[in-house]
């Protein structure tokens, strides 16, 4: 799809339409920092329990006192190196030989596989049906300079294996619009891959914990990749952010190798926190979050209706398109010429700034999508004022963005701060 709903020209790496504000890769770090301080000054006035975090990546950092003398850099990580293996090899569903390594988030791993394991060939990347591969899975090709096959129709899965002959193929189980794959099409996929002499890396971000806890699936390795990486901050895990990767010594080593290379691994305080946030997993934490998410979408549908709000596991979202279209329609003739990422992103400036609500689309990194998600972590509902509450918040900014948008020196004061105006 090269143009959106409005036509749009799509930016084919991130997937939406960059528009005259949010432009970049650059422009979204500015809105990103300018988020931060919102949220500090929001803190600062109203206490810490004001901001509700819907993010789904809860991002503490778990470490105490006595972790302080462990996360020392040279003899600290030898010495929970043992407990680390045991803990993500179990969680990941791996075997006692598998080789463990951390880095400092997901993406960074999943962009070092790309040039470590590629060697020149190309990279197939399958996800559910109608949805996407991670941005970091399109860098880390574009950095290794190999090409990129994205399949997200099981049918074609077989024959393009054998056509392509990829030196690596990325099966994405969850997706962040936790669209999912099942476990009989992982299995296939990666059974093909392997007939076709490719490596394979199970990108599961939150599919390691959502798969086997909510639908009784197999854990990670159990299907049969080569290796599999995880986020330590979504999907019941506290943080603090990181990725941790299992699997073949032939997989993680070169891939910890070149994350080493491009100094994205993991120092000993996050490799740490990553053991503590793993070992303190507790099934009923995600299915709280599970519960929360159920609540806050029935709010929504009664606010908005139905037709606009998409169930998840972990609660609703809204499409970009839906936004802007909604947006639009409160607009009253006035000239709108946002894109949808950047009226999303107002959307949730404001949901931050009025409502404490902080969500991907004030605090997103660059790249990420941009429809408006609420993943409610541990305690947000309760924090933001309830389902209802929160409801009525995000009707009042869209109607905030609708009434202010067509102003170009209050979008930016809103996206970047009085110096962005």
């Amino acid at each position: 799809m090269s143009a959106d709903a409005f036509g749009h020209a799509i930016d084919p790496t991130v997937g939406y339409a960059r528009g005259a504000f949010l432009d970049s890769s650059a422009a979204e770090v500015r809105r990103l920092r300018h988020a931060q301080r919102i949220a500090a000054e929001v803190v600062a006035a109203r206490g810490v329990d004001s901001i509700g975090i819907f993010t789904g990546n809860a991002r503490t950092f778990p470490l105490t006192a006595e972790d302080l003398d462990l996360a020392e850099e040279w003899v600290g990580p030898g010495r929970f190196a043992e407990r680390l293996h045991a803990v993500a090899v179990d969680h990941l569903g791996g075997r006692s030989g598998d080789a463990v390594a951390v880095v400092n988030r997901t993406s960074a791993g999943i962009v070092a596989a790309m040039v470590a394991l590629s060697g020149g060939r190309p990279v197939v990347s399958i996800v559910p049906t109608r949805d996407r591969s991670h941005a970091s899975v399109i860098r880390g090709c574009a950095l290794a300079r190999v090409r990129l096959l994205e399949i997200d129709q099981p049918g074609e899965i077989a024959v393009s294996m054998r056509n392509v002959r990829p030196a690596l193929a990325v099966v994405t189980t969850v997706t962040s619009t936790l669209a999912r794959l099942e476990d009989g099409v992982t299995r296939a996929a990666v059974r093909s891959a392997h007939e076709v002499g490719a490596k394979v890396l199970m990108d599961e971000a939150y599919g390691a914990r959502l798969r086997p806890v909510l639908h009784g699936g197999a854990k990670s390795l159990e299907l049969g990749a080569d290796a599999a990486i995880t986020n330590t901050d979504k999907g019941g895990l506290s943080g603090p952010r990181g990725g941790v990767i299992a699997g073949s010594e032939a997989v993680v080593l070169p891939v910890l190798a070149k994350a080493s290379e491009l100094g994205i691994e993991a120092r000993a305080p996050i490799a740490l926190g990553a053991l503590r946030s793993l070992e303190a997993f507790d099934p009923r934490i995600l299915q709280q979050e599970v519960e929360d998410g159920r609540a806050v979408a029935n709010a929504l549908v009664e606010r908005l209706g139905a037709e606009t709000v998409v169930r998840s596991d972990l609660g609703p979202s809204l499409g970009e398109d839906v936004v802007a279209r909604l947006v639009h329609a409160r607009a009253d003739g006035s000239a709108l010429t946002l894109v949808p990422c950047e009226i999303t992103a107002a959307v949730g400036m404001v949901l931050l700034r009025e409502h404490g609500v902080l969500t991907v689309n004030s605090h997103g990194q660059p790249g990420g999508r941009v429809s408006i998600r609420l993943k409610p972590t541990a305690g947000a509902v309760a924090r933001v004022g309830g389902p209802a509450e929160l409801a009525g918040a995000l009707d009042a900014a869209l109607s905030t963005v609708a009434d202010r948008g067509g102003d170009p020196a209050w979008v930016a004061a809103t996206l970047f701060g009085p110096e962005g105006s």
